[in-house]
Parts: structure tokens; sequence; C-alpha cells
């Protein structure tokens, strides 16, 4: 692990935690998209760190980005995330504006589903990489009682130019089970072989109803050494 990004990453930690000022949960939690959806009106942004720990020169990277969703009207919001990579080569700058339709939620039996969409565009270096697409559609159903877990199934599918070999079309799963009011131990799964396919386990505090700090260390479902840490700190206004 390199100095430069221990200490990045501290300081990243650092400042994020000494803000403590005040996002109502986010609507992904690491990778896999939950059934949630921004209320009308709402702004959320998130600040997003994601490190492969590694020189350079063995694959080593660090993506840093900002994320953006807005609520509207017919439980529908609408995003825009962007992405910069540090590596041993020249990486594309990517946008990924986004949708999420909440269209079933039941709250007193805890069931909801909603269905959305991801599109990648490379805004830099696009004579090398095409825009790709994720389409998804998830159901959550969350468990009456103090400290239950609310679990997440659903499916997705790509569309777009991919690499041989990659999976197309898969199972998104995911559980959160709170410890105490604010904090919460997570894991979601992406299945295949793809930019979406790890599973990863971590950790959500939520400081208030407006604002949270989600960690977690992504693990591949294919490849050595296909893994990373990634940090988001998200606010809600």
């Amino acid at each position: 692990m390199k100095r430069e990004t221990i200490v990045q990453l501290i300081l990243l930690v650092a400042g994020l935690l000494s803000t403590l000022s005040p996002a109502a949960a986010q609507s992904t939690l690491f990778i896999a998209p939950t059934s949630d959806v921004q209320t009308k009106k709402s702004v959320y942004v998130e600040a997003d760190f994601i490190t492969h720990f590694a020189s350079y020169k063995d694959g080593g990277y660090q993506t840093y980005g900002p994320r953006v969703v807005v609520g509207l009207p017919k439980n529908t919001e609408i995003g825009v995330n962007v992405f910069y990579t540090r590596s041993g080569g020249p990486e594309p700058v990517t946008l990924q504006p986004n949708f999420k339709w909440q269209f079933f939620e039941n709250e007193r039996l805890g069931v909801a589903a909603a269905a959305g969409f991801l599109i990648t565009i490379p805004l830099t270096r696009r004579h090398e990489t095409k825009a790709t697409g994720l389409f998804y559609v998830v159901g959550s159903k969350a468990f009456s009682g103090n400290y239950a877990p609310r679990l997440t199934f659903g499916g997705y599918g790509l569309v777009g130019p991919f690499a041989e070999g990659t999976t197309r079309k898969g199972v998104i799963a995911a559980i959160e089970q709170p410890v105490t009011r604010k904090v919460s131990f997570i894991t979601d799964w992406f299945s295949g072989n793809n930019d979406f396919g790890y599973v990863t386990p971590g950790v959500g505090i939520n400081f208030s109803t407006k604002s949270s700090l989600y960690t977690g260390y992504s693990i591949g479902n294919e490849g050595r050494g296909n893994n990373f840490l990634s940090v988001y700190y998200g606010r809600t206004f």
C-alpha cells in the first residue's frame, strides 16, 4: 500500500467525519441500487473515494467523484455521477446519468420495488471507450422489530459493447442489518463477471436523518486481486 494512498484516505475520512453536520439513506448501497428514491424536491450530494491498494505498476488506482440525485414527482429520481481515476495509465473521465422509479411501496408490509437505469459515457478518450448501460429491477422487504434487517433482491441487464466473456445479465442481492440506531452492517452483491460483479461487505453510519458515511471492501467475482476499498459520504438538502 503506498504511503500517499494511506494519507489521502485518512485525510478524506477525517475531513468527512469532522463535518458531522449533517444523507438520508443513499439510493444505492455500495454498488447495488436500493428500492428507495429521494423525496420530491430533495437533493442528495455524495463524495466518493475508491482505491485499489497496489502500486500503479501493479494495477493500483484511486477514483474520485461526486454524485448528485434529485427527487422528482411520482416517486422518481434523476441523478448524475462523474468519476476521475488516477492509475498507471491514462483513464477516461466518465459521466453517469441515471434514473429510478419506485413503482410500488407498502409501508405496512415493509415492501417496495423500483426500476431504473444508469448510462456510463466517456467524456475523454472516447475513441477507446464506448458508452454502456445498466438496467435493473429490485424489490425489498423490511422486517418489523428493533434492529430488524432489510433484504433486497432483483436482476439486471447490460447493453453496449463489452469484451468477450462479459456477463450481460444477472442477480442483485443485499442485506442491511442495523446494530444500533445509527450503525448498520451492509453487504451487497452483483452476480457475474463485469464492472459491477462484486460482493461488498461494509458499514453504514447515519450521523443524522440527513447525513451518512458508508465504507466497504469490494471483492470481485472473477480475477485474483480484483478488489477495492470505497468510502462514500452523503448529505441530503
